[in-house]
């Protein structure tokens, strides 16, 4: 029996890595949402970790434009309290995966990049997760893994899929940004690889470092938003697209976030599913299905 501990457990991810890894018998599993550990704290993290083979962080501060205005705040979530993760890990011997962000990279690349191509944030958010990066380097060379992801969205909480349905039941058109582009990824297809991932990890397959738990294939929000109303049965011709400066933010965004995948080679665990695949996939699931029905409905107001 392995023990697994998953901080953020009542997050949109957590819950997936939660459900995920209940269906297998040979998992024992402890939540902690942020109400039952406060990962700032050293000592009850300290206090967590102890009796677990496996800790997958989840936890996070999330609020992009929120850490703009806050960076020592997103930064002790983000980065702080990932190194406190990071050195009880090494105390106890426990594997760490560690989920971090494309927004630790510029965002001026031409081509996908690499697990090792250089860093630089553009944001207070990216900084901190950063930060957290290095922490999980630095204390845990042997046994820490930081998987970075992007554009997630699931069943679980706000994010930009749901958004989009819903707004398709009280506006005509949506204008949605065209020039940044990314890889949206199902926090389900996530999970499944990083609790493939720790089991590989503790089989000795998996070398630590990073690696990058994003859909393959990449597109731009617009491109998104088209393909959830084409496959929900609306109309994409609904979707304007527009510049990013239609929607000035506190936080820059980085224009280029699609992440390379070649560390999984050496793991035997496989990439992720095209985008377009997981989002078919994600949305035959109820609460997406419940949005599209509703949004299908005659009763739509312009505006």
């Amino acid at each position: 029996m392995t023990t697994w501990l998953v901080t953020g457990a009542g997050g949109m991810l957590g819950r997936d890595v939660l459900a995920e890894l209940a269906a297998d018998p040979d998992a024992e599993v402890t939540g902690r949402t942020r109400a039952g550990l406060d990962i700032t704290d050293p000592r009850a993290v300290r206090a967590t970790v102890a009796g677990h083979r496996v800790v997958v962080n989840c936890a996070a501060w999330t609020d992009v434009d929120g850490a703009e205005s806050d960076e020592e705040a997103a930064t002790a979530v983000n980065g702080t309290g990932v190194r406190h993760l990071a050195r009880a890990c090494a105390e106890t011997g426990a594997v760490l995966l560690h989920v971090s962000t494309d927004y630790v990279f510029p965002g001026d690349a031409g081509r996908p990049y690499a697990e090792d191509a250089p860093t630089g944030p553009l944001n207070a958010y990216g900084r901190g997760k950063l930060f957290g990066e290095r922490a999980v380097a630095e204390l845990l060379p042997h046994t820490g893994c930081t998987v970075r992801t992007a554009w997630l969205y699931g069943t679980h909480g706000r994010n930009f899929v749901a958004t989009v349905l819903d707004l398709a039941r009280r506006r005509e058109t949506l204008d949605v940004v065209a020039d940044q582009h990314g890889q949206p990824t199902w926090s389900r297809a996530l999970a499944r690889q990083l609790a493939a991932l720790g089991r590989a990890a503790l089989a000795g397959q998996a070398p630590p470092g990073v690696y990058h738990g994003t859909a393959a294939g990449h597109t731009t929000w617009y491109g998104l938003a088209r393909e959830t109303y084409r496959l929900s049965g609306l109309d994409p011709e609904r979707i304007r697209p527009v510049g990013s400066e239609a929607f000035p933010r506190p936080a820059a965004r980085p224009a280029y976030g699609v992440l390379g995948h070649g560390r999984w080679r050496r793991t035997g665990v496989p990439c992720q599913a095209a985008w377009q695949v997981q989002l078919a996939a994600a949305l035959e699931t109820s609460r997406f299905a419940e949005l599209a029905a509703a949004a299908r409905t005659p009763a739509l107001v312009s505006g």
